[in-house]
């Protein structure tokens, strides 16, 4: 099972957290700047705590430089996945 999150990512946060709904995304804070790779990993592990699986589990399927971001989330059912967005 392989749930879809979509997200709007902000870098270089002064602390990291997930910051509610913004229209039809979630919206990430990260203290990682958009260098690297460095926002999209801290995004990764980020989810991956707030929804109890590991990092690996989470990848991006597309918006890889862009802050609007897909991710797949293995091993987590879509019903769980937008329970994260009402939170």
């Amino acid at each position: 099972m392989t749930a879809v999150l979509r997200v709007k990512v902000v870098p270089g946060s002064s602390r990291e957290a997930i910051a509610g709904r913004l229209g039809d995304r979630l919206k990430v804070r990260v203290s990682a700047p958009p260098e690297a790779g460095a926002a999209n990993e801290a995004v990764c592990r980020l989810i991956a705590a707030a929804l109890g699986v590991r990092t690996r589990d989470v990848r991006i399927a597309s918006g890889h430089a862009r802050p609007e971001k897909t991710l797949e989330i293995d091993g987590v059912d879509q019903a769980k996945a937008d329970a994260l967005m009402k939170s």
